[in-house]
């Protein structure tokens, strides 16, 4: 498990003065950046080939409120990736200073060409690198089928 650390600012918080359902978005997303970078693959790896992570969603579940003052730590466990390396899943948890859980978040992402602006598979050599990851106990082998697996579709205003 990959575990980050943050310091909770008063930029982070909301109108009830814990902490901002933006900020746990942010938290998350600067912790797969860094745990991608630890793989070896920052900013100029994905402008080097031209590719980039795209979330399709993101569910939190909140368990405590998290105030400013004491640091959190925020995980990152690798649960699910398809055969091809086109659909990625983590899950996220916020803990306190102490380890107590107070959030969790499944998210689930896949890989974009910057320049098509369509759905990518990974190429092989990064491809190898994810599958030499640790994994959590419950991953699974992905399919296109799970991506939309909560049948939410585009409904345009008329």
């Amino acid at each position: 498990m990959f575990l980050k650390e943050f310091e909770v600012r008063w930029s982070d918080l909301d109108a009830n003065r814990h902490l901002a359902n933006s900020a746990y978005i942010n938290f998350m997303s600067h912790t797969r950046m860094s745990f991608l970078t630890q793989l070896g693959f920052a900013h100029k790896e994905f402008e080097q080939l031209g590719i980039g992570p795209v979330v399709f969603y993101e569910h939190i579940y909140y368990f405590k409120e998290v105030f400013p003052g004491k640091p959190i730590q925020v995980s990152l466990e690798f649960t699910g990736m398809s055969a091809d390396g086109k659909f990625f899943e983590f899950n996220h948890n916020f803990y306190d200073y102490k380890g107590k859980h107070l959030a969790h978040c499944e998210m689930m992402f896949s890989w974009i060409d910057m320049k098509s602006r369509k759905l990518i598979t990974l190429p092989s050599e990064i491809l190898g690198v994810f599958d030499k990851q640790e994994k959590a106990p419950t991953f699974r082998v992905l399919t296109k089928e799970d991506t939309r697996r909560y049948a939410k579709v585009p409904v345009d205003l008329s």
